[in-house]
């Protein structure tokens, strides 16, 4: 593996680390507005990092297949949904301001459930980086390293505040700062875990790329649709959030078009 490569894995797991050394700068936890901008933009990333960088990159690998170039795009996309269906059904794991845990009951710390929520939710992000760069190494004329960067950095923008979300209500549990801390950087180690073992499984079926491409997809959508914007929209009406998902989908567009 070169060495843009690795930078390129590492770049997402250094952004949830930067934002879980957030309990050393700030005194209190985050306001709730605050929660539902940083959930809103996270979301916004996400949305369109798995347009610009996924389905459409597997529907143009996919175009030998004419009108059913959507074929391994709509399969791949469904799959990922019910992989991250099952997870959530199989993981106790607990959401932001949330007072019923998901999953199956488990004796588990309300931190312990908040960081298995959150490391759910990087397992999709990471495997999106992973056959990204998966599919540039296989030297796939569709995937440019400028684009796998962009990804890259897409999702690191997004996992500062994740990890800021992360470690800030860990503190107010009662955690020391360190503790809470380090529960928000291994919250994010999957990522890169992931990632590597995605491109170890790309780099076997190369030929299954656009499905692997838009499972990633699928699964990232999922945690959209089932946490982050639900987090965002909460409580009281607010229109913070909806502004900063337009921010962090334009700037993810912009991202993979400039560097792409």
């Amino acid at each position: 593996m070169n060495t843009a490569v690795f930078t390129g894995l590492m770049i997402p797991f250094a952004g949830t680390a930067l934002g879980s050394a957030c309990v050393f700068l700030l005194r209190k936890g985050l306001g709730i507005k605050v929660q539902k901008a940083l959930s809103g933009f996270a979301s916004g990333v996400m949305v369109a990092a798995s347009i610009w960088s996924l389905i459409i990159p597997a529907m143009e690998q996919s175009e030998g297949l004419g009108r059913w170039s959507f074929v391994p795009a709509f399969v791949g996309f469904w799959l990922g949904v019910l992989f991250l269906l099952l997870l959530d059904s199989l993981i106790p794991h607990l959401h932001l301001n949330a007072e019923k845990a998901e999953g199956p009951k488990a004796r588990l710390k309300r931190t312990t459930m908040m960081v298995l929520a959150v490391t759910l939710h990087n397992i999709p992000e990471g495997m999106a980086v992973g056959v990204v760069y998966a599919g540039f190494l296989s030297g796939n004329a569709y995937i440019t390293a400028g684009g796998a960067l962009a990804l890259s950095l897409g999702i690191a923008i997004q996992n500062f505040p994740e990890g800021a979300i992360v470690s800030m209500p860990l503190l107010a549990e009662g955690k020391s700062k360190g503790r809470a801390f380090l529960d928000g950087v291994l919250s994010g180690a999957v990522e890169p875990v992931g990632a590597l073992l995605t491109i170890v499984a790309a780099g076997l079926i190369v030929p299954a790329m656009p499905y692997l491409l838009s499972f990633a997809a699928g699964a990232m959508l999922y945690v959209v649709v089932e946490e982050l914007i639900p987090e965002m929209s909460s409580g009281e009406h607010s229109n913070v959030g909806v502004v900063m998902f337009a921010l962090g989908f334009t700037l993810m567009m912009a991202l993979d078009v400039a560097l792409g």
